[in-house]
């Protein structure tokens, strides 16, 4: 059987490493970028808190040794269903089985001003891409004369109170208080706010009402201003507009507000719902056709009966139906019955900054937070990383910024030009 897996996050490659090894199948993965990555950990390269090589790792050297895993790297461009083809922009694959696990894509609400000056962060890309400009805009104020432009340059606003907002929101409020104090002594109270804002009526709205207080608490007591039923209108000539008739004036708008699922030609306009994400059955097998899957955030099953609304667009949903998928392809091979799929929920958390945050668990229900939620979340992230080796860069680097509480990575690189 030949499997063409596009994307290679969480339930791409839960999916090839299950199946890896098993030569009934001949298993392709392909994906845009040659490696993959963390995407709960992205906003820690985004501080310069973690290298890109923490979190991410290249599909070729993940896939060595597996005799029936193929990557290729390519963009989908078209489907084919009538001839099981997909078309790339560099080639064609043909397929028995194609299961789309292509994630989501920041969702900017058709704010075009938005879309070409905020920064986004969804991928190692937009990470890489924040920490630069956000050193730059600190070493402009160092040398700028105007109070007003210097007070932009500091000034920071994040769009969307959900985990990534109120992580960055954090980590960029403990930086303030002490690594900019001792390595920008010149921009010492030269004002410069961190804004945190959202257009529903609390951060983490997804969590507990108690999780959600002593969140608030929490990044309110390091200086972070929280701004709830804050909807962000257009972003103009360096000032964030809101639909209240309220304006921040800043040159860093970071986008983290929502996202939304991506849409690919040849699939019929039927098999897409709510926030674009891809109809499916509860074997996760896209409506309306005989062999084509999707999983994770790209797809959107009503079949669970604790989510009748769909799963949340969460890793462990991910990473569970990867699994799953892996055991009913196996159970067509053997000519078995199928399992449906249902999610078992392990709980929520985020991170807030040193020695903070906050962990929901369902069964039994119970809140914890402070240091006890800070270490669950540090042990539950690095066994989650992908390999061994992330799981040690990144608990090294953890220590040494702990410890020290600061990093050396703050460092502004950028290609001098593109080749070819």
């Amino acid at each position: 059987m030949k499997i063409v897996i596009i994307g290679g996050g969480f339930a791409g490659v839960i999916l090839a490493k299950s199946l890896a090894n098993k030569h009934e199948f001949e298993v392709t993965l392909v994906d845009k970028n040659n490696y993959n990555f963390f995407p709960p950990l992205i906003y820690q390269v985004a501080t310069a808190y973690l290298e890109p090589t923490s979190i991410s790792y290249p599909f070729r050297k993940l896939f060595s040794g597996k005799t029936n895993l193929y990557f290729r790297l390519g963009e989908v461009k078209k489907i084919v269903p009538a001839e099981n083809k997909i078309v790339l922009n560099d080639g064609e694959l043909i397929y028995d089985k194609l299961v789309f696990a292509t994630g989501a894509e920041t969702n900017y609400f058709g704010i075009e001003n938005v879309k070409q000056h905020a920064i986004p962060m969804k991928t190692l890309d937009d990470a890489l891409e924040m920490r630069n400009r956000l050193l730059e805009q600190m070493e402009k104020a160092t040398v700028s004369t105007d109070v007003e432009e210097v007070k932009q340059l500091l000034t920071l606003v994040i769009a969307g109170a959900g985990p990534t907002g109120v992580e960055l929101a954090g980590m960029f409020a403990e930086m303030k208080n002490g690594i900019f104090r001792k390595e920008y002594p010149a921009l010492s109270g030269k004002g410069g706010d961190i804004y945190l804002v959202d257009g529903g009526s609390a951060v983490l709205a997804t969590m507990s009402l108690q999780s959600q207080q002593d969140t608030f608490e929490a990044l309110t007591k390091l200086g972070v201003k929280i701004k709830l039923n804050y909807q962000v209108k257009d972003y103009v000539e360096g000032k964030v507009l809101f639909s209240n008739g309220e304006s921040i004036a800043t040159k860093s708008l970071i986008w983290a507000a929502g996202v939304t699922a991506s849409i690919f030609e040849g699939l019929p306009a039927e098999s897409y719902g709510r926030g674009r994400r891809m109809l499916v059955d509860e074997h996760n097998k896209l409506k309306g056709t005989e062999n084509i899957y999707a999983m994770g955030d790209t797809c959107l099953q009503t079949t669970d009966t604790h989510f009748p609304n769909g799963h949340p667009q969460v890793a462990q949903v991910a990473i569970q139906q990867g699994i799953n998928l892996a055991k009913n392809f196996q159970s067509l091979i053997n000519g078995k019955p199928l399992k449906a799929f249902i999610y078992n929920d392990k709980g929520s958390m985020a991170i807030i900054g040193r020695n903070k945050a906050v962990v929901d668990l369902p069964k039994p229900t119970l809140h914890l937070n402070g240091f006890i939620a800070w270490l669950a979340w540090l042990f539950i992230h690095l066994l989650s990383l992908i390999t061994y080796r992330n799981r040690v860069r990144t608990f090294w680097n953890w220590m040494i910024a702990y410890f020290t509480k600061d990093q050396s990575l703050r460092m502004i690189i950028r290609p001098a030009k593109k080749i070819g």
